[in-house]
């Protein structure tokens, strides 16, 4: 049996999601140790940003909040629904919107790191203490320098 998975766009100033959103930040802080973002600091900015979701039988299961400049500010799959395409899709809507899009992932992030590695994002640097608890950042870029177009792309082709 086919389940479907519905796409939707949360617009700037919309609180549509955020508390499911919230919630699966958290189920996978729990899991992984990462996302760790204070609550007010999450829902202010996700308002502030264009949240991509996936939605399966009313449970959501992806999303992405992505700033005006095209730098990710969460992303987050439920772990059961990983290996999907569902983190690909969603960086992918951004690339629709966006000709480059960066973001920060923890350097322990083993996960993530290898999620935009495979994508073509590149670690263009480490910055040091640059989350709250102390965790150490790569800052990521998949941009024209590297032929954002051609590695969509190519990305959803796979």
């Amino acid at each position: 049996m086919s389940v479907n998975i519905d796409s939707r766009v949360v617009t700037p100033g919309s609180d549509d999601f955020v508390d499911e959103a919230w919630q699966l930040k958290e189920e996978i802080n729990r899991q992984e140790g990462v996302l760790k973002q204070r609550y007010d600091f999450f829902t202010d900015a996700y308002r502030r940003s264009k949240v991509h979701c996936y939605v399966r039988e009313g449970e959501l299961i992806g999303f992405a909040a992505v700033r005006r400049d095209g730098y990710v500010l969460f992303l987050a799959v439920n772990r059961e629904c990983r290996g999907q395409g569902i983190g690909k899709r969603l960086i992918a809507r951004v690339a629709d919107d966006h000709d480059t899009i960066t973001c920060h992932a923890r350097t322990s992030n083993e996960n993530a790191l290898q999620f935009y590695e495979h994508l073509g994002f590149e670690i263009k640097r480490r910055i040091d203490n640059y989350y709250e608890d102390g965790g150490d950042a790569y800052y990521l870029k998949l941009g024209s320098d590297v032929g954002i177009t051609d590695r969509i792309s190519e990305m959803m082709r796979r």
